[in-house]
């Protein structure tokens, strides 16, 4: 698949040269003689909210195709995934597609990358598109040929009659712009003749990144461009005093203009360097309001458990009778960062009326909802390109950065303004994952089987995305007119995957939700992270009350054969592992949102009880996401999802004083290193008659639950409370 390299603002506003496909009327498209038309009459969300086909596809005049998605990428490789199911539907090589990612009025507005949904939904819908577009093109050239549409077919970009290319795409077009919609039902390629689609296609922009090429948005440079920072207040409700200009003129060459509205204080200068002399000196010489709201007299769950609730029933079913032999544990999960290793960075540019940004933002529809109001400008003059960033995991910092850099460029138009975060800007001002407690209960039945099952979380909100209100862009909460922080209490995130993936006959699960006292979002699983850390957690301990194998314990509790077919094919991958001293091994289990990917992981871990030191050695995983896009892509986001829960569970933690949050650089903050990270093996069970789930959130929960049953197993020590430091495991 094609990559675009060049990001100039030619590029940025260029929507012509391409010829559109679309038709008046859907009807049955022409198949090769032998082929068995495969029938879908359900289409992909993203598809029927935008159901043009020329939303998803059009043809280029030098016969390339090119796709449009309404996702960002984000390290999921959804540009080469959704290269391959194009390429795939119509028999064309992968590098004649050129996939464009999300933009404002170009791309369909897809909402969210998020929630392991890019697969689901852009992938399957750009999949019915290329499926439709093809039926159409050789119900044309039948026409144009006179000739039965049987006797035709498609491949890398042309018409083929017997085996014979007769004409190209862009030839049978003629320039023509037509309009159609995709309707059910969809014949699509018969998945016994992919030729792409399940295959391991290497990911685009990979040797890029490699070779230390411009790929992400902290790289994008334009003739001309200046560059920004914002000075952050000293706590969340500061607000700004005073600050000393007259000295910052004599101290940073290259100031162009400080922008101040309210307590928002930023700075332009010529270059990027002079940006940081200015920020570090407005942050030495600005006063601010002193604030100090913070709790820290007292433990993190103890003071969250007694916050102010809203108690939420998410399951009750038979009922729950507290016994003597009832079994209780409760677990506790910090706050926790993206920790993204780019820090987020925006670019903007104010022109004749409009402005232009380009961010790696999950959401570029809702982050221009979210501007107009904050710029004071319509939609329409708000146009917002996606750009992939470094290491992002969720709702980090990428939204603001972009708030921040709009404001600035209104206030001078004309030039590409850069605005780039520190690495204490991230850590400081990111919208966390939330803290959880879950308290669980269960007893057992006189098979060892469990007969009831009790769980009661608290949580925060894991969604305070920008979503249309300026309330929720962090740099609007400062300006002179500021906008509200509200909360929405998205409740569904914090109780994702409480619901133990079981049978079990009599379940209560019950959540109650906090506003706490950092700012908090969406971080990759949500909820789930910490709910099924608890669940398989508690498994494990309920398997030893029972006297069984952690393993078997949980097959004699699952009915759903994918479920089973997971767990044994983890116990055949490590079942001639043996633990010696001082080592473990743990099993986990968990099917993410209890609707998507099955994913188990073991892993098998070495502690030093004297310093308390834990090591993680080796980790397996097993996945069934449905049907396989891309093996590789599948896999990568596996390990990768993997390899962050181990650092999430041993490293992981935000601390705060009474102002704000002081784990400012990787030496407060830290996060695995290469040293750090185990050998990792993941098997990928393929269900090509099944639909495609999404994989990038389904390790997280699985890989720390099975962490903490090996750092059990090798030293008899429980960690409930994340994450497994040191202090919790020696003596």
């Amino acid at each position: 698949m094609k990559t675009k390299t060049s990001h100039s603002r030619r590029d940025f506003l260029k929507t012509t040269g391409c010829l559109t496909i679309t038709f008046p009327i859907w009807t049955s498209c022409g198949l090769a003689a032998g082929e068995i038309p495969v029938v879908d009459d359900s289409l992909p969300g993203s598809l029927l909210r935008n159901p043009a086909i020329k939303a998803w596809l059009q043809v280029l005049e030098d016969g390339t195709i090119q796709v449009y998605t309404g996702k960002i990428e984000l390290g999921q490789g959804i540009r080469t995934a959704i290269g391959q199911v194009a390429a795939e539907e119509l028999n064309t090589d992968p590098d004649l597609i050129e996939v464009h990612l999300v933009e404002t009025g170009v791309t369909p507005d897809e909402g969210y990358t998020a929630g392991s949904g890019s697969i689901v939904n852009s992938a399957m819908s750009v999949r019915y598109a290329a499926a439709a577009a093809k039926a159409k093109l050789l119900e044309m050239a039948a026409q144009k040929l006179g000739v039965p549409v049987e006797k035709l077919a498609v491949k890398d970009g042309k018409i083929l009659l017997n085996g014979q290319q007769k004409m190209s795409f862009a030839e049978l077009l003629e320039g023509k712009q037509l309009e159609d919609k995709v309707t059910a039902p969809v014949t699509l390629k018969p998945k016994k003749e992919h030729q792409w689609v399940g295959k391991a296609v290497p990911r685009q922009g990979i040797n890029r990144m490699v070779r230390g090429e411009e790929v992400y948005i902290q790289d994008l440079r334009f003739p001309g461009m200046v560059h920004a920072r914002a000075i952050r207040p000293i706590a969340y409700q500061s607000q700004l005093q005073s600050f000393d200009e007259e000295g910052l003129k004599k101290q940073v060459k290259g100031l162009l203009k400080v922008v101040v509205n309210g307590s928002f204080l930023g700075v332009i200068t010529e270059d990027e360097y002079q940006a940081v002399k200015a920020q570090e000196f407005l942050q030495k010489n600005a006063q601010w309001t002193k604030v100090q709201s913070l709790p820290v007299d007292q433990p993190l769950n103890e003071y969250l458990r007694g916050l102010p609730s809203r108690k939420e029933s998410v399951e009750n079913k038979g009922s729950f009778n507290a016994t003597e032999k009832t079994i209780k544990a409760s677990y506790f999960k910090p706050y926790i960062m993206h920790a993204s290793i780019g820090p987020s960075c925006a670019v903007a540019l104010y022109d004749q009326g409009e402005l232009h940004i380009w961010s790696n933002s999950q959401g570029v529809y809702p982050l221009r909802d979210s501007l107009k109001e904050v710029v004071g400008l319509p939609v329409e003059k708000i146009h917002i390109k996606g750009v992939p960033g470094s290491g992002c995991y969720g709702h980090n910092g990428s939204d603001d950065a972009a708030a921040d850099v709009a404001l600035i460029a209104m206030a001078y138009p004309g030039k590409h303004i850069r605005l780039q975060w520190s690495r204490e800007d991230e850590h400081a001002w990111e919208p966390y994952g939330s803290a959880m407690i879950i308290d669980t209960e269960a007893s057992l039945d006189a098979s060892g089987k469990i007969n009831q099952w009790k769980c009661e979380l608290w949580s925060d909100s894991h969604s305070t995305r920008p979503g249309g209100d300026p309330g929720n862009l962090m740099t609007a909460h400062y300006l002179e007119k500021p906008f509200p922080r509200k909360s929405y209490g998205y409740s569904g995130g914090g109780y994702r995957n409480a619901d133990p993936y079981y049978k079990i006959p009599n379940l209560k699960i019950d959540a109650n939700f906090f506003e706490g006292p950092l700012r908090v979002s969406s971080l990759r699983g949500l909820g789930a992270y910490a709910n099924i850390f608890a669940i398989e957690s508690f498994m494990d301990e309920l398997a030893e009350q029972a006297g069984k194998d952690p393993l078997a314990f949980r097959l004699m509790h699952s009915e759903d054969e994918r479920a089973i077919a997971v767990m044994k094919k983890l116990g055949e991958m490590i079942k001639n592992q043996q633990a010696g001293e001082n080592e473990g091994i743990g099993y986990a289990f968990s099917r993410y949102k209890n609707s998507a990917s099955y994913c188990a992981v073991a892993a098998k871990v070495k502690v030093n009880k004297s310093t308390g030191h834990v090591q993680v050695q080796q980790m397996w995983g097993v996945i069934d996401a449905g049907e396989v896009i891309n093996l590789d892509g599948l896999k990568n986001q596996t390990e990768g999802g993997m390899v962050q829960s181990a650092s999430w569970a041993l490293k992981e933690e935000v601390k705060f004083d009474q102002q704000h949050v002081n784990n400012l650089n990787w030496g407060s903050y830290p996060i695995f290193r290469f040293s750090d990270v185990p050998q990792v093996e993941v098997v990928v069970l393929d269900q090509p008659d099944k639909a495609p789930l999404g994989a990038g959130e389904a390790a997280q929960g699985p890989s720390t639950a099975a962490i903490a049953n090996a750092v059990y197993k090798a030293c008899g020590k429980r960690v409930r409370h994340l994450p497994i430091r040191a202090d919790k495991i020696k003596g």
